[in-house]
């Protein structure tokens, strides 16, 4: 008799490793297929070396503010290709840690290419040559997405870069222009031009990390401005053509068009699913605009066929494809799970000035008709930021004026990553500001800031 799975995860992102383990945590018997690396885009080309890259650019600008510290520093040589292979060898480390976490929970991965044949079969086009078809009792599609690109753009991974090859790069350009202001663009901007490449970033929408507070993105706008960092906003880009010299860029703002000329372009606009070959339209599995459709426990119109992660089209965050594939794990289980609110995940960006946020803005609550009032701390009188020399940015939290319930928070300066999480707590156990204002935070900290706000909605902030 062929082996049969309970479970067959396609894709061993942190959506689908993810929900391999919590499958065989419940006592399900699991197959992952991967057709590169265990970690998927997040921990090989985008989450974790991105974030080693930026604590690197993090220390050589500390070090040039060498002054302000009360040190000096000569000779200092920076050498961008150890950033990139300490990155390497990071996510290594995290790679092969999955690995021992798929043994460890009697796991089998088989390398290779995955594609449904009905709701109950796999084939899968094995890496080392050859088929192997796989019965399964339910299939969760987690085979993440991919680069985004312009019509009429082909991005060549030399001259014209997506993030998978601009992660690895060893050698910076002497100038670069980065189409797109989002995260990703954003995280690549701020680390190249604290090495010293001449960027001029594009974005067509009006301005800066366009899906975050307006506050928000002003503050950032501001940062990278005084770095030199060009910022050409409600631009789009007309075309990019390769030259000896590196690549010319058509831009049309407003009011005129322009060529730019860099090294190397890097086309950051966002990712696209990886939903193609995968035999989902040949057993009738609804997809729209090459996303996944899912219900609340990520169950496709097909019974037994499930889909978590970027492949959904929901939020291209490897932490929301995570809780996705724990919801899917215990679905499958016919065990109690989380409902996911997509509204409330927490976002960030890990460029300098970090942002982190959550909900809605203030103007899209304004919107939906809310009666709102708005909590707002800056950094700049909080004793820890002053003593770490990190004191741009603030805390935003927006509320409604009657319920108290909290609909957004928006924040964006040190560490604010780390500190979103309180809120995003507060926000799913329904707390209010008056709550979060009452509960004492140590001195000093950062997190002090989240409290002063919280005073703030109330017009009660006591150090300002």
């Amino acid at each position: 008799m062929p082996e049969i799975y309970d479970v067959t995860v396609i894709g061993g992102g942190p959506g689908g490793y993810v929900a391999a383990i919590r499958a065989a945590q419940l006592g399900l018997k699991v197959a992952l297929v991967e057709k590169e690396h265990l970690g998927g885009v997040c921990l090989n080309w985008g989450c974790i070396p991105t974030k080693s890259l930026l604590r690197n650019a993090e220390v050589v600008s500390l070090l040039g503010r060498g002054k302000e510290f009360g040190f000096t520093v000569t000779g200092l040589e920076t050498d961008y290709g150890a950033a990139v292979d300490r990155s390497r060898k990071i996510s290594q480390r995290l790679v092969k840690g999955v690995g021992s976490l798929m043994r460890k929970h009697s796991i089998e991965v088989i390398e290779g290419t995955g594609a449904l044949k009905s709701s109950s079969a796999v084939e899968v086009t094995l890496n080392a040559g050859g088929t192997r078809a796989l019965e399964t009792r339910n299939t969760i599609v987690a085979t993440g997405g991919q680069a985004r690109s312009i019509p009429g753009i082909t991005p060549d991974g030399e001259r014209v870069m997506t993030y998978r090859e601009a992660i690895v790069l060893r050698k910076l350009p002497a100038s670069a222009v980065v189409v797109g202001a989002g995260p990703i663009g954003m995280e690549f901007a701020h680390i190249w031009s604290t090495y010293g490449t001449d960027i001029t970033v594009v974005e067509m929408l009006p301005r800066a990390l366009p899906l975050e507070d307006e506050d928000v993105s002003k503050e950032v706008e501001r940062a990278f401005k005084r770095r030199q960092v060009k910022l050409l906003t409600s631009t789009r880009v007309q075309g990019v053509e390769t030259t000896d010299a590196g690549v010319r860029v058509r831009v049309a703002g407003e009011e005129s068009e322009q060529t730019l000329e860099a090294e190397r372009a890097l086309i950051a606009i966002g990712v696209r699913p990886n939903s193609d070959g995968l035999g989902l339209e040949r057993i009738g599995v609804q997809v729209e605009r090459g996303n996944v459709v899912i219900d609340e426990h990520m169950g496709t119109n097909v019974p037994g066929v499930y889909a978590v992660g970027d492949v959904t089209g929901k939020l291209a965050l490897a932490h929301v494809a995570s809780a996705q594939g724990i919801v899917a794990a215990e679905a499958i289980a016919d065990e109690r799970t989380t409902r996911l609110d997509y509204e409330a995940m927490p976002r960030c960006t890990y460029c300098q000035p970090q942002v982190a946020s959550f909900g809605i803005t203030e103007a899209e609550a304004t919107e939906r008709g809310h009666e709102v009032k708005v909590g707002r701390f800056p950094f700049r009188p909080n004793g820890k930021a002053l003593g770490l020399g990190d004191y741009d940015g603030f805390v935003k939290i927006v509320a409604d004026a009657i319920s108290g319930e909290i609909l957004g928070a928006h924040l964006v300066g040190p560490e604010v990553t780390e500190l979103l999480p309180e809120l995003v707590l507060a926000r799913t156990w329904e707390l209010t500001p008056d709550e979060i204002a009452g509960t004492v935070h140590a001195h000093p900290t950062l997190s002090e800031a989240l409290m002063e706000a919280a005073h703030g909605v109330f017009g009660e902030a006591i150090h300002i």
